[in-house]
């Protein structure tokens, strides 16, 4: 009977790490493993192989890593991992009491579904749902507040994690200008995301949206964002013919405000799990060769919850782990990427800057009326 038991568990260990590390069954595997018994030329290396070599790292580190990580985001405090640059003290420097990470992506991307799996990871939050999911991109229920998390449920938390509104793949223009604004003005929690395109609300919805956002609330600098995709459908638009949705990345990726201490912001692939192993290593190898990115670096695929609060595929300890590796990754840039305080030169100089704005401004509208005054004398004199 015990040792029925014990193949029994042998095989939901083995079936349970076949799921988990999915891209065991992908063509060129048995390559990536020869590496293991040899140093290989990393430049020499092709893209799959690459992704493979990443993929096996995050396996044989996530089982003894992820608590240790856990620990680290735990004890992290605002400004924790800056270093000494140019001179300046850390005293000197502008550190906010709270890093702030942001989530952009499309609508149906998986962004909320990510902050769930950050309470459960981060913030041992079980099965718990604390964001609402839409339930694809086409979904009226979709989030229309700026939300802000503390995903690790700590009173003294040095980061917060921000749910945006997700973006139309029609109305790129008016997305870059919303995002340009949330990352040079600031965000604050319950802070509304309304569109020309949002017809369908109510005169009362409006007003319940206004009211739920109040000023009262710390409005943050962004440190550091996360571009969320759906290489799901990403890779089946793309197999159909459509590119839309694929240029559409493209150019909220490489938008220049989404960089910071001249790093590309992260990128986290999610609906990985419905897609076979072939489509989803092929699917990233695209998507990162389209945005002109490393296809290792910087670049994640982690399966989400789903919208009842637990992961797909059970307790996953490598996503886990990925998880929690962007975001430390994300605290490490968003600590480099502090400006000194602003001295009584500094604000002097701002302020008469200001002030010969205004000047400039003001003598040239002087000028424009003189010289209309003018115009209507010399009329009168030649009649």
């Amino acid at each position: 009977m015990t040792s029925q038991l014990s193949s029994l568990d042998e095989d939901e260990y083995e079936f349970s790490r076949m799921v988990h590390c999915w891209w065991r069954s992908a063509s060129k595997f048995d390559e990536c493993v020869k590496l293991k018994l040899d140093i290989p030329n990393v430049s020499s290396l092709t893209s799959r192989l690459k992704v493979l070599r990443e993929l096996e790292r995050l396996a044989l580190v996530a089982p003894e890593g992820l608590n240790e990580l856990r620990h680290k985001l735990l004890m992290y405090r605002s400004g924790d991992f800056w270093v000494p640059i140019g001179g300046i003290s850390k005293e000197a420097m502008d550190i906010p009491p709270t890093i702030t990470i942001l989530l952009v992506g499309f609508t149906g991307s998986g962004k909320s579904s990510l902050v769930n799996l950050m309470y459960s990871v981060l913030g041992r939050s079980g099965l718990i749902p604390f964001a609402q999911t839409s339930l694809g991109s086409s979904s009226d229920c979709t989030t229309m507040l700026m939300e802000e998390h503390n995903v690790l449920r700590s009173m003294q938390s040095g980061f917060c994690v921000y749910d945006s509104r997700g973006f139309g793949y029609n109305q790129m223009g008016e997305n870059l200008e919303e995002l340009s604004s949330w990352m040079t003005d600031g965000i604050h929690h319950n802070q509304p995301c309304l569109r020309s395109g949002d017809d369908a609300l109510t005169k009362d919805d409006i007003e319940n949206l206004t009211l739920n956002s109040s000023s009262k609330f710390v409005k943050r600098r962004v440190n550091c964002a996360m571009v969320v995709v759906n290489i799901a459908e990403i890779y089946k638009a793309s197999k159909a013919g459509d590119f839309k949705p694929l240029e559409a990345i493209r150019e909220l990726f490489c938008c220049p405000v989404l960089r910071k201490s001249n790093e590309n912001p992260f990128l986290i692939l999610t609906h990985g799990d419905m897609l076979s192993t072939e489509e989803r290593i092929e699917g990233r190898l695209k998507l990162c060769e389209w945005l002109g990115v490393s296809e290792t670096t910087g670049v994640y695929d982690i399966v989400c919850l789903t919208e009842y609060g637990y992961l797909a595929e059970e307790s996953d300890p490598v996503t886990a782990y990925a998880l929690s590796e962007a975001v430390y990754r994300s605290l490490l840039i968003s600590d480099r990427g502090h400006f000194p305080k602003k001295n009584l030169w500094d604000w002097a100089a701002l302020i008469l800057s200001c002030l010969m704005c205004f000047l400039a401004v003001l003598f040239s509208f002087l000028a424009n009326i003189c010289s209309k005054l003018g115009q209507r004398d010399k009329h009168k004199l030649k009649l």
